[in-house]
């Protein structure tokens, strides 16, 4: 059974095991961290990931802070955005490392 880790915040996190049935969800909240800290790198306010998105604003805090779990098409928008590869940073987020420039 792998070892999942939960982010709680900046400092703490709780390390558990997962269930194969858990995987997924997991990796898509690694995603969502990883986007989030690329958009924090590059010093992009919410708003703004928003407007070139096409996303309202309420929609990015909401999956920043795990309330949504976003789509395949949401996490695309967010990426381009981003300039980001999102099958890298899905690649990443399987493996628990940084962000992915695209390349």
């Amino acid at each position: 059974m792998p070892i999942g880790i939960y982010l709680v915040n900046d400092r703490f996190r709780y390390e558990g095991m997962v269930s194969k049935a858990n995987v997924a969800g997991l990796i898509s909240s690694k995603v969502v961290q990883l986007l989030r800290k690329e958009r924090e790198q590059q010093g992009m306010s919410m708003n703004v990931l928003a407007q070139r998105s096409g996303l309202a604003q309420s929609t990015i805090s909401r999956i920043e802070h795990e309330l949504r779990i976003p789509n395949l098409e949401t996490l695309l928008r967010m990426s381009m955005v981003l300039e980001v590869d999102l099958g890298r940073v899905i690649q990443q987020a399987k493996a628990g490392t940084g962000p992915a420039k695209r390349g």
